[in-house]
């Protein structure tokens, strides 16, 4: 088991929304948005955590590959 945390703030999350849940929330439709009005707890200490804001695709796709493989998992 491997714990991979994809770390996104909450306005990249809002900005990336395809649902729009972030919009209805805003507008008062919908309540108990993770990390807006309901909390969020980052895992404290996970085996990796992806900067998704920071990292391109392929730059978070090889930091799992690199992972698994020094776990001998991949």
């Amino acid at each position: 088991y491997l714990e991979v945390h994809v770390a996104t703030p909450v306005e990249v999350c809002s900005v990336r929304d395809v649902k729009g849940l972030y919009a209805k929330q805003a507008a008062g439709e919908i309540s108990g948005l993770t990390g807006v009005d309901d909390p969020y707890e980052a895992p404290e200490s996970p085996d990796l955590r992806i900067e998704s804001h920071q990292q391109t695709v392929q730059e978070s796709a090889a930091a799992l590959h690199a992972l698994l493989t020094e776990r001998g998992l991949a």
